[in-house]
């Protein structure tokens, strides 16, 4: 949308304030299918929801390509919305409860890896479509998004279902069976299955195909749960909805979808080259998020964390000086420039190296299991509106702070997040997902790194030869 927002304001002479509500309305939007995708997922499970919202984005993206006005292309968005409310909801979900614990943040990591370079790809069609004439390049921006939706439908069809819901729906021997295809062995898969059936209120001495499940595990009281949590599920829900609200807070949407106008106020005037600019913002942050998958695992979530947003802090605070400085010169500073374009590319390299997974990965595997559907829901939601109001007011914003003074705020908003993360989450690598309500109602942010570290030195360093020790520590 970043690319196609320049010639959409040209072509149907809307003003600023319409494409500000154009580019972030649809994360409002998504509230919708956040919403909604909970009780889809419990009700039709993880992988026919993934193909409910694969439907519905084909169909908004199908009515953003052939919208002839703006009320058109709002009501295309708003499909799309609810299209990726359901998507942001139930991937992380989906891959949590399939993934074993010793590659849990490496595979939970991979939706946010293909959403980034999904932008890096929506960069590039920008510069390519923008050859076009301005009545129909922004039309084949938007319409052709509806093509990977069709190759996800079909593509999560040839995978298995979560075994953690063919447990709550009682189906134990279809649970075994993905279980044993997921696992590094058949011990770990037993292992996972009685730690799930624990968590589902299951008998361990129910072995069948299908056993009869507790009321309450098919989502009865679950918002009643959430609404009157326990104090170790309190804790979860602030660390969840912390990370989501902090996530979206520290501004990595405006410089996303406005990346052409920022480059723009850093002096860079030329459309070609802001959009070519673009290409380097997408590339550099789909190139980190490919690191930060592979070292989930291996370092951990807090390292990876802390150290994404202390590079934040250092270049939101380096962007919002070049920016400040550009503006109040009266000629053209080459440093300046530097600056700030070397910023922008280190503040979406920091993101995505810890940031940007680590919200998805760490709020998919501390709810438990019975509140996970709705309680990521939740997350999303809280995303989604931090998201649509940073997008929807960014540029109210510099015009009342400046662009500049708007970094200076989001440089402040990273660095509350950094104390919040240091002093409220705690270490998840290497632990099941059943394991997390004992882990949240021990921690104690002090001990963290301590207890942390000893326990690499009886279990290992979380590199997946110690997963058969780990899951045996809560049984």
């Amino acid at each position: 949308m970043s690319g196609a927002a320049l010639t959409i304001k040209d072509d149907l002479k809307i003003n600023d304030v319409q494409v500000e509500i154009l580019v972030g309305i649809i994360n409002l939007y998504s509230l919708v299918g956040s919403a909604a995708a909970g009780r889809t997922s419990d009700w039709i499970g993880r992988r026919y929801t993934i193909v409910v919202a694969s439907a519905i984005f084909f169909i908004g993206a199908l009515l953003m390509g052939f919208a002839t006005n703006y009320a058109f292309l709002m009501f295309g968005r708003f499909v799309a919305g609810i299209g990726v409310g359901y998507a942001l909801m139930i991937a992380p979900v989906y891959t949590a409860e399939l993934a074993p614990a010793a590659s849990r943040g490496f595979l939970t990591s991979f939706p946010e890896v293909f959403i980034n370079s999904g932008v890096l790809l929506g960069y590039v069609s920008n510069y390519a479509f923008s050859k076009f004439s301005t009545h129909l390049g922004w039309r084949l921006m938007l319409g052709v998004s509806a093509i990977p939706s069709v190759f996800l439908a079909f593509g999560v069809l040839a995978m298995p279902e979560s075994p953690r819901w063919l447990v709550l729906q009682g189906r134990l021997g279809d649970a075994k069976r993905v279980l044993e295809k997921t696992s590094n062995s058949k011990e770990e898969a037993d292992l996972r299955l009685a730690d799930i059936k624990e968590a589902a209120g299951i008998h361990q001495d129910s072995t069948g195909e299908i056993v009869s499940v507790p009321k309450r595990s098919h989502g009865e009281g679950v918002w009643r749960e959430l609404l009157r949590p326990t104090p170790a599920v309190r804790r979860v829900l602030i660390a969840a909805i912390g990370i989501h609200f902090f996530q979206q807070a520290s501004g990595i949407d405006a410089v996303v979808l406005y990346s052409p106008r920022i480059f723009e106020k850093a002096g860079i005037h030329k459309k070609n080259d802001k959009l070519l600019a673009t290409i380097a913002v997408g590339f550099a942050k789909t190139l980190f998020i490919l690191v930060a998958t592979f070292f989930l695992d291996k370092v951990g979530r807090r390292p990876l964390l802390l150290s994404s947003v202390a590079g934040m802090i250092i270049s939101l605070s380096g962007l919002a000086i070049g920016l400040t400085i550009i503006d109040h010169s009266d000629r053209k500073l080459i440093w300046a420039i530097a600056l700030s374009v070397t910023t922008i590319l280190s503040f979406v390299a920091s993101f995505s190296i810890g940031m940007g997974p680590i919200a998805w990965v760490y709020s998919s595997e501390v709810l438990p299991l019975k509140l996970r559907a709705q309680g990521a829901g939740i997350g999303v939601a809280v995303n989604r509106t931090t998201s649509g109001v940073i997008s929807m007011t960014f540029l109210s914003l510099t015009r009342a702070i400046t662009t500049g003074g708007a970094f200076f705020l989001f440089a402040g908003i990273a660095t509350v997040a950094f104390v919040f993360f240091y002093t409220f989450l705690p270490e998840t690598q290497g632990k099941s997902l059943e394991e997390m309500d004992a882990l949240f109602n021990d921690f104690k942010w002090k001990s963290s790194m301590r207890r942390r570290s000893s326990k690499e030195d009886v279990y290992g360093n979380g590199n997946g030869n110690t997963n058969g020790r780990i899951q045996l520590e809560a049984t």
